[in-house]
Formats: structure tokens, C-alpha cells, sequence
């Protein structure tokens, strides 16, 4: 059967809508040469869920999914997807595909994720125009950066493995790092701020500098033992919910073997060689945002004491100690998860490293 003739409206529509395909193509703005995120390549242990897509136009920061046997099936916070870790990675400004760039890991707090709005900002403005690619990997809302002594029904929840022994080699092996000890850095605030220590002092041969952004360190410390005892009950930090000695065992002597054993603030030995920065505040005026500056305030204390043990054991550090913020950066008031403070944190950081210390 013949096709019939079209209508004059008809062809009307079908060259109105060649011509916009073809102002499209030739638009400045939409170039077929517009960089892609990269493939990615399953191995480590780690299975590619989704592939990388950018988080925006700007094309500096692309976002993806893994599964691993080792954390399977993580709490999750509102708009977590089970079984899947979202991983995010901020290129350099001026990234160039061809050339290969330290990396350095962050740690994103509690109960945070990474690919929160305000950790993107956070990385991206303190790393503008500086050669460096930052990895922020998914901690769940209460992972603790490390590997579960009795997790119970969560099932396996080995972060610290999951991270170290196969994240960091996918990222070498699928990223343009520098896949060695001198290419690599490892930061994090709050919970992450433990997690960056904690991981530091267990494989010093992965990484050459370290910080934490108020990171509760004192793990012998009863008021933190009080505070991750209440991230692994309350329902905010995730759910399921877990039992008090999911991570650590029973907090309580003398069965606290293991909150002794994994306290950063105990354990900076295996830190010597490497570079050290700790950051926090006092948490300003108690009388605004009380808890978190009382958060702040218990952080503050882990710090000392983990200042105190660098310097008796001969290892060198810098230690950003800013008080109420006014001196530190604008709109920092040296509270708990305050942007401006970890923002500084942050500036203060990359410089460093793109300084060498």
C-alpha cells in the first residue's frame, strides 16, 4: 500500500524539528568533544552498580555505585539504595586526562553521606585549581570505618577492608593516580576524622599524610564511647538499627578490649614518617546550638590528647587548635559540622598538601 502524502502541517513539523537538531549540534555550547566520566572496570572485590555521571555542568565531579561482599548489605540513610555505595570523585579544575595526580581520600561524617551537597562544595571549592583528585567513599550513616566485631543480622560490615584492600586499588587501577604511599592522602571529619586516623595507623605504607577535622580520636574517652554507642541505636543514623557492641563489642571494662585496641588518640606510632594535621574547635558559645558545641567541645578533648601522645612520640604534626572560629574563617563560630570551620578545615588541608608540608 502506497505511503500516503503528508499533510503541509505535517512536513512543517519535520523541518522545524531538522532545523533545531541541527542548531543543537552546532551550538557552542554542546560539543561532541565534551569530556565523558570514565568507565569503570569491576575487580578488588568490588562489583560497578552504576556507572559515573557527572553531578553537574561543570563536569569536575562525577558520582557511582559499587556492591562489595564485604559490607553487602549497609544501614541505610533516607534515599540509600540497599546494597549499593555510592562513591563521588572530584577531578581537578584543570584535570587533564593524560597526567596523573595524587589522590586523596574523604571521609565524610555522621550520620552524612558522600554525595551530600555540603561535602561537594566543601572539596570542590578548597581544591580549585589545585592538581589533586579527591575519592569520598560511603561510610554508611554509623560504619565507623571499621570492621565490625558482632555485626549480628546487618551481616558483614568490614569497612576497613572494603576501603583499604579494595577501593583504593579499584581507584588506582581505574582513575589517572599516582598509585603509590607519596601519592596519597586520607582526611575526614567527625566520624570521618577517626576513620582517616584509624586507617593512617593500621596501613601507614598506603598513605604519607593524614588529618582530621574534629574527629573523635579518644576512643578510651566515656563520653565518645556514650556518643557512637547512641549513632548505633538511634534510627537517624540509619536502619536497621544495631546493637551497642555491633562495632567495638561491649563498651564497658573489661570487656573494652577492642575500643582500647582501635583508639587513634593511643596509637599514633605507626604514624611516624607521615604527615599529621588536626583540626578542631572549642564549640564557641554554649548557649547557641548547644549540642553541637558541646560535640565540638568532647572533640576538642580527643585532640589534646592525641596532640599530647604525637608529641611524646617524637612525631611532628600540625595542629589547628581555632577555638570560638573568629580567627579561623567567616562565619565559623568553632561548632560541631559547621560549614565554614570544616571548609577552612579543608582549605587549610589541600594547601598543605600541595605544599608538601
Amino acid at each position: 500500500m502506497p505511503t500516503r502524502l503528508r499533510t503541509a502541517a505535517e512536513r512543517g513539523t519535520i523541518l522545524l524539528t531538522t532545523l533545531a537538531v541541527a542548531l543543537v549540534l552546532s551550538s557552542p555550547y554542546v560539543r561532541a568533544d565534551e569530556p565523558a566520566p570514565p568507565l569503570l572496570t569491576d575487580g578488588f572485590g568490588i562489583t560497578v552498580t552504576d556507572q559515573p555521571q557527572w553531578v553537574d555542568d561543570q563536569r569536575r565531579t562525577f558520582v557511582f555505585s559499587v556492591a562489595t561482599d564485604q559490607v553487602p548489605t549497609p544501614t541505610l540513610l533516607e534515599g540509600q539504595e540497599p546494597g549499593k555505595h555510592k562513591v563521588v570523585v572530584t577531578l581537578p579544575s584543570s584535570y587533564d586526562p593524560s597526567a596523573r595526580y595524587p589522590v586523596q581520600y574523604y571521609l565524610h561524617g555522621h550520620p552524612d553521606r558522600p554525595d551530600s551537597a555540603w561535602n561537594r562544595r566543601v572539596v570542590e571549592k578548597a581544591t580549585e585549581g589545585v592538581p589533586l583528585i579527591t575519592v569520598q567513599p560511603n561510610g554508611s550513616g554509623r560504619g565507623w570505618y571499621s570492621n565490625w566485631v558482632n555485626p549480628g543480622a546487618a551481616g558483614p560490615q568490614n569497612w576497613e577492608t572494603f576501603h583499604l584492600d579494595q577501593l583504593v586499588p579499584f581507584v588506582d587501577a581505574n582513575l589517572n593516580t599516582i598509585a603509590s604511599r607519596e601519592g596519597r592522602a586520607i582526611v575526614g571529619h567527625s566520624m570521618g576524622g577517626f576513620g582517616a586516623m584509624h586507617y593512617a595507623e593500621h596501613q601507614p605504607d598506603l598513605f604519607h599524610a593524614v588529618g582530621s577535622f574534629s574527629g573523635g580520636l579518644d576512643l578510651r574517652n566515656s563520653e565518645i564511647r556514650a556518643a557512637i554507642t547512641a549513632t548505633l541505636v538511634n534510627p537517624a543514623s540509619g536502619t536497621p538499627t544495631v546493637n551497642v557492641d555491633a562495632v567495638f563489642g561491649p563498651p564497658v571494662w573489661p570487656f573494652d578490649g577492642v575500643w582500647n585496641a582501635q583508639s587513634p588518640a593511643h596509637h599514633v606510632g605507626s604514624l611516624r614518617g607521615m604527615k599529621v594535621a588536626l583540626y578542631t574547635g572549642n564549640g564557641g558559645d554554649l548557649t547557641v546550638n548547644p549540642i553541637q558545641a558541646v560535640l565540638e567541645n568532647r572533640a576538642r578533648e580527643t585532640a589534646l590528647v592525641t596532640a599530647a601522645n604525637l608529641t611524646a612520640n617524637g612525631i611532628p604534626f600540625h595542629f589547628a587548635d581555632y577555638g570560638d572560629g573568629s580567627g579561623w574563617a567567616p562565619g565559623c563560630t568553632g561548632k560541631h559540622a559547621e560549614e565554614p570551620c570544616v571548609q577552612a578545615d579543608m582549605n587549610h588541608f589541600v594547601q598543605l598538601l600541595a605544599q608538601g608540608f
